[in-house]
């Protein structure tokens, strides 16, 4: 940004930066929060307990760190992004070497007061460090050879770290959302032609070397390929998740069963009601009507950011609003796509709905740094 512009336009300081936050994203964070709270109140049985208090409690602490976060100015972020990302790192490694083991795999690490899973901050500071690269790098070096191989060795150490955990959901996630912020850079699209080439190789060696010593993935991941492909193939077992959530969103029709008056989920049909599936719990309580609602306010959020990016004149600020952006539009379209049998069972729970403390709380510090991007871009 030019000198004239920094000394002729206004930036907001103090608590005047209050009055320049995105409300309409933080009204929207809200209301899809709202509708978690509500299910997951009624997967419950009409409890508050166990799963809604302590959701609750979480969103108030998250909405805290966003706007805290959203006061810090852009500046502070673009220099600390090296540091961030280089500790995400290291809580990898942490999960590696002693990482809580939770439904057969290695993600958490106990804090004491809250059980960590550092792929989840990984998602973040990945988009950050690769904003703060771009940002640094003249724009006629973007599409370079040289310079195109370094993120895409940023974006691979993670994601291998990721895979091994074995977390194959969030491995996906890192690498769309690194190539999200490659693409937006102006890296050429040769080189996605190229990767879309090595994808399909990749996909045809993961079946080749099923069943052998070099098998590239877990059985387990193996068994929800073939599920996807084809869920009757073992109904009772590792399609019955699917087969099961079907059966619910079918039940549900136009405008739903009623609230709490859902079978699957009040006679323990589904499983994980409450984490990955609950979108499902939602789809047969209130139908499509209640689906579509839902789905539109995540589509409003991301046109909100995506308008916040277009309007911000910083390459860092930009870049990080838009690759925060399409993180979050993977993880809801990835669950959605998931729990309708679109997608292969990858485990990734919805956004700010489904129960959980890492997720909601990491997202809502991505939030903060939309946030602090939109407060402190010269007006």
């Amino acid at each position: 940004m030019s000198y004239l512009e920094y000394n002729t336009k206004y930036v907001p300081t103090g608590f005047r930066k209050l009055l320049y936050l995105n409300w309409p994203i933080i009204i929207l964070l809200t209301a899809v929060s709202c509708a978690g709270f509500v299910m997951l109140y009624s997967v419950a049985g009409g409890s508050v307990d166990p799963w809604m208090a302590p959701q609750v409690k979480r969103f108030g602490a998250g909405m805290v760190l966003m706007i805290g976060v959203a006061m810090v100015p852009i500046w502070f972020w673009r220099n600390v992004s090296v540091v961030a990302f280089g500790g995400s790192l290291l809580l990898l490694v942490a999960v590696e070497l002693f990482g809580e083991v939770g439904m057969g795999a290695q993600r958490w690490i106990d804090l004491g007061f809250m059980r960590l899973q550092p792929s989840e901050l990984t998602k973040i500071t990945l988009v950050m460090v690769l904003a703060a690269y771009y940002d640094w790098l003249p724009t006629n070096k973007t599409s370079h050879p040289i310079w195109v191989i370094i993120p895409v060795i940023i974006i691979l150490v993670p994601t291998a770290l990721v895979l091994g955990q074995p977390d194959l959901g969030t491995a996906i996630l890192l690498l769309f959302g690194g190539a999200t912020i490659m693409f937006a850079a102006g890296v050429h699209w040769a080189y996605f032609g190229t990767v879309f080439a090595a994808g399909i190789g990749t996909i045809v060696a993961v079946f080749k070397s099923r069943g052998t010593t070099w098998q590239l993935l877990k059985d387990y991941q193996y068994r929800r390929i073939d599920t996807f492909l084809d869920p009757s193939n073992d109904p009772l077992g590792a399609g019955y998740h699917i087969t099961q959530a079907k059966i619910a969103f079918g039940s549900g029709g136009w405008t739903g069963r009623g609230f709490m008056q859902g079978t699957q989920s009040r006679l323990n049909f589904l499983p994980e009601k409450h984490t990955d599936f609950l979108f499902t719990t939602l789809a047969e309580e209130f139908g499509f009507v209640g689906a579509f609602a839902l789905l539109m306010l995540y589509v409003l959020i991301i046109v909100f950011c995506f308008a916040s990016a277009m309007s911000n004149k910083d390459r860092y600020a930009s870049l990080m609003t838009l690759g925060i952006a399409m993180t979050f539009f993977l993880f809801f379209a990835v669950n959605m796509a998931m729990v309708t049998g679109l997608a292969p069972v990858v485990g990734v729970p919805l956004p700010l709905v489904s129960y959980g403390g890492s997720a909601m709380l990491v997202l809502l510090v991505a939030f903060g740094l939309i946030q602090s991007a939109h407060v402190h871009r010269p007006r």
